[in-house]
């Protein structure tokens, strides 16, 4: 399977050059799934006014109709952040499209100033793609341990990671996060400035082993692809005695 991520630099409010940028990319990727940045149609900094006006249904949304009429074209599978409303209350989520399904993850672990403008997400679930089981966390999920390990005890052997990165630590953080759970992880973050935010881009493949087989820096706009074997993160051997979920030993994490 060939897996991509695609870093950008979005114009905060312009939707519409921002689609067409992430469209003209993507047209130029041979993939099976590509990933883009969290928010990457909105811009990240927005204020409650805007964030209303802009957050999108998942079945009646422009930026999703437009990027699954992509997915049926090129058959392919897409993932990327997008400012979802539903039932009176905003979600950061991640949109999941294939060229038969769409699936959405609403951001778990708000980070600062989201947390007075959205309502996080309550779970964390895998979903199948040509044979390979495929799970999403949003930016900031990842620094909390449980939202990955949850992913690959579910079944994921891939997570794809849409981000706004502005801490520094993911890119060194991301080897750990991909070998202690034996799962290939596809980050897409962007970079540039925003209404006082820097973008520390990082976008990354990280595989099963902890090695980085793709990585971009925290300037410019660009893509990588890596060929893969999910296979490899079906295998869940440290040793031939040690496995890492044979070896789990659940009563020993409770809480006293």
């Amino acid at each position: 399977m060939r897996i991509a991520y695609v870093q950008t630099s979005p114009r905060i409010l312009e939707v519409g050059a921002n689609v067409r940028e992430a469209m003209e990319i993507l047209g130029g990727i041979d993939a099976d799934l590509v990933v883009l940045p969290e928010l990457f149609a909105t811009g990240y900094a927005l204020t409650r006014e805007e964030l209303a006006e802009l957050s999108e249904e998942v079945a009646s949304g422009q930026t999703l109709g437009r990027f699954r009429d992509i997915a049926r074209e090129r058959d392919i599978g897409i993932v990327g952040g997008f400012p979802e409303k539903s039932g009176g209350s905003c979600y950061n989520s991640a949109f999941f499209i294939t060229p038969g399904d769409t699936h959405v993850h609403r951001k778990v672990h708000l980070f600062g100033k989201e947390k007075e403008l959205f309502r996080p997400g309550e779970g964390f679930a895998v979903h199948g793609f040509r044979g390979t089981r495929i799970g999403m966390m949003v930016c900031f999920d990842w620094f909390f341990p449980e939202s990955c390990r949850t992913l690959m005890l579910k079944g994921a052997e891939i997570v794809a990671h849409p981000a706004n990165l502005v801490l520094p630590f993911w890119p060194r953080a991301a080897p750990t996060r991909a070998v202690e759970n034996r799962v290939f992880i596809v980050t897409a973050s962007r970079v540039g400035n925003e209404r006082g935010l820097r973008f520390v881009g990082g976008s990354l493949i990280a595989s099963p082993g902890g090695q980085i087989l793709a990585s971009s820096g925290e300037k410019g706009v660009e893509h990588a692809i890596a060929e893969v074997d999910p296979g490899e993160a079906r295998d869940k051997r440290v040793t031939p005695l040690n496995d890492i979920i044979g070896d789990r030993r659940p009563g020993a994490y409770e809480l006293d």
